[in-house]
C-alpha cells in the first residue's frame, strides 16, 4: 500500500486491518517522538497501538499485550471506560472550550477545583482550596517555579530564589521541569539547569547505602543531604525543595521510612516552601487520593497531572497550599501567568467522571487493602531469581534490580544495557514494563484483578529468566 493511501482510522477500526509497514513509514516520514533516537526508529520501525481494552492494548499487528506501565504511569481507571467518554462528548457539545483569563470561568473547572481541595487531605493543619491548573505535569511544575519565587517576592526575601530537588528526579520536560529534574542526559542538551537550581542526592538505599548502613539509618542520613544543601547554598537564599514522595521515571526509588519525617523537619526548622510532585503518585496509585497523606508530611505546593483524568485528556494543576494561596491572594495583585488551556471544560469534565468513578469503585482502597498488598506478596517473590539483587513496592509501583551479584551488589557493566535486553524479551511475551538503566519497573492500572496480577508475574518471570539465558550463553554468568 502506498503510505499516503493508509485508510481513514473509522475504516481500520472496523476491519481490524493494518498495514503496519505503511503507518511505519508515515511515523518515520513526519512524527518526531519524545525522548527517541530517531536514527535507531527509522531502522525498527515504531510499534503501532491501535486499541486497548482494560488492562491490555493491541498491535498492529494484532498482539495483544498486559500493559503494566498504565500508558506512562496515567491509564488508573484502565482502558475502554465509556463513562469518560461521554464525559468529554457531553461537554464537547455544550461548551468545548473557553478560556479562564480575563475574570471568566466555566463550570467544569469550578466543579473540579472543588472536588479536589475536598479530596486533599489536611495533614498537620495546612489544607488545601485553591488549584491552579495546566495541561501536564511539566507545566505544572513550571507554575510552581513562578508560585514560589512570587511568594518569596512578596514577602520582602526576593533573595530566596534556590529551588533544591534531587538527582535522578524527574520534573518534566520543559526548561524549567527538566531543570528541576535531576537527570544527566537531559541537562547535558539545552544547557540546563537554568540558574538557582541545585540538587542532592537521592534516597537510593541500593546506591548509596554504606555497607551494613540500616534502611532506618541510610534514610535519615540520605534527608540531611537537603540541610547540608540549605547551609552551603545559605539558607537565606533557598525558596523551596521539590521530591516526588516516590521517584517513578528514576526507577521505582521508594525511601525508607525514616526520609520524609527528618525532611519535614528540615524544611520547617529553615522556613523553606515544600513542593510535592504526584504527577505520578496522586489518585490512588500509592493507596491515597494524594501520597504525601501516605507518607506523612506537610507539602506547601503539589503537582498532579496524569491520573487526574486517567490519561484519557491531558490535564495538569497545582494544589496550592494556604500558606501560599493567601500570599498570593492577598498581597499579590495580577499574577502574570497562565496557559491557553488553563481549566479547560472538557479536561476538567473527564477529570470529574474519573474521579467519581475511582470514588465509586474505591481504587485507592483496592490498592491500599487489597492488590496492593498482593502485589507486594507476589513480587518479593522475585528476590528468589538469581538476576534480582532487590525486588520492592509501594502501593501500585514496584521495581526490581538486575544484578550480576546481589551479594556484593556487583552490577552489570552499563554497556550490555541489561535492561534493555530484558525489556526486549517483555515486548516478545506480550507485556509492558520498563527498563530505566538495568532496573525494571511497573506501574499497572489499578482496576488490575488477583488473577492479573498472578498473569503479569508469570509473564515478568518468564522474561527474567529468558535475558538470565541470554547472559549466560553470552559468557557474562556461570
Amino acid at each position: 500500500m502506498n503510505p499516503t493511501l493508509i485508510p481513514p482510522p473509522a475504516l481500520v477500526r472496523r476491519a481490524e486491518q493494518h498495514d503496519t509497514k505503511a503507518i511505519q513509514a508515515l511515523d518515520s516520514a513526519h512524527f518526531m517522538h519524545p525522548f527517541t533516537s530517531h536514527g535507531d526508529l527509522a531502522g525498527m520501525g515504531a510499534r503501532v497501538i491501535t486499541r486497548a481494552d482494560n488492562i491490555y492494548v493491541w498491535d498492529s499487528e494484532g498482539a495483544k499485550i498486559l500493559d503494566a506501565m498504565s500508558g506512562l504511569w496515567c491509564v488508573n481507571a484502565g482502558y475502554g471506560r465509556k463513562e469518560l467518554a461521554d464525559a468529554a462528548y457531553q461537554q464537547m457539545m455544550t461548551l468545548p472550550f473557553y478560556n479562564s483569563f480575563f475574570n471568566t470561568t466555566n463550570l467544569p473547572a469550578v466543579q473540579l477545583a472543588t472536588k479536589l481541595a475536598s479530596l486533599a487531605p489536611k495533614v498537620g493543619g495546612r489544607s488545601f482550596e485553591h488549584v491552579f491548573f495546566s495541561s501536564s505535569g511539566s507545566e505544572s511544575n513550571d507554575t510552581n517555579v513562578r508560585m514560589v519565587r512570587r511568594y518569596w517576592d512578596l514577602l520582602g526575601q526576593p533573595q530566596r530564589k534556590v529551588i533544591i530537588s534531587r538527582q535522578n528526579a524527574y520534573h518534566g520536560s520543559t526548561m524549567a521541569g527538566a531543570s528541576l529534574g535531576g537527570m544527566s542526559g537531559m541537562h547535558a542538551q539545552g544547557d540546563l539547569p537554568i540558574p538557582n537550581i541545585t540538587h542532592i542526592e537521592q534516597p537510593h538505599h541500593w546506591d548509596n547505602a554504606l555497607p551494613g548502613e540500616s534502611a532506618a539509618d541510610f534514610g535519615l542520613r540520605a534527608a540531611r543531604w537537603l540541610e547540608e544543601k540549605i547551609l552551603e547554598v545559605g539558607a537565606d537564599k533557598v525558596a523551596a525543595f521539590i521530591a516526588e514522595p516516590v521517584q517513578g521515571a528514576g526507577g521505582v526509588i521508594i525511601p525508607p521510612e525514616t526520609y520524609w519525617p527528618e525532611i519535614q523537619r528540615i524544611v520547617d526548622h529553615y522556613g523553606i516552601l515544600l513542593i510535592s510532585d504526584e504527577v505520578i503518585c496522586a489518585f490512588g496509585r500509592l493507596g491515597h487520593w494524594f501520597a504525601y497523606e501516605k507518607f506523612g508530611y506537610r507539602p506547601d505546593l503539589v503537582t498532579f497531572a496524569k491520573g487526574v483524568t486517567s490519561g484519557y485528556i491531558p490535564l495538569g494543576g497545582v494544589m496550592v497550599g494556604d500558606r501560599v494561596a493567601k500570599v498570593l491572594i492577598e498581597q499579590g495583585g495580577e499574577f502574570n501567568h497562565g496557559y491557553t488551556y488553563s481549566g479547560h471544560p472538557v479536561a476538567c469534565a473527564v477529570a470529574l467522571a474519573n474521579l467519581e468513578l475511582m470514588e465509586r469503585e474505591n481504587l485507592p482502597g483496592r490498592v491500599k487493602n487489597d492488590i496492593g498488598p498482593y502485589l507486594a506478596e507476589r513480587f518479593a517473590e522475585l528476590n528468589d531469581h538469581p538476576l534480582v539483587g532487590a525486588a520492592e513496592t509501594c502501593g501500585f509501583v514496584a521495581g526490581l534490580v538486575i544484578a550480576k551479584n546481589k551479594e556484593t551488589r556487583e552490577m552489570f557493566d552499563p554497556a550490555l544495557s541489561v535492561g534493555m535486553i530484558c525489556r526486549g524479551h517483555c515486548f516478545k511475551n506480550g507485556l509492558i514494563m520498563r527498563a530505566v538503566g538495568d532496573r525494571m519497573i511497573i506501574s499497572p492500572p489499578l482496576v488490575m484483578t488477583r488473577d492479573q496480577i498472578d498473569e503479569m508475574m508469570g509473564l515478568i518471570r518468564l522474561c527474567l529468566d529468558a535475558t538470565l539465558d541470554d547472559l549466560r550463553s553470552a559468557g557474562e554468568l556461570v
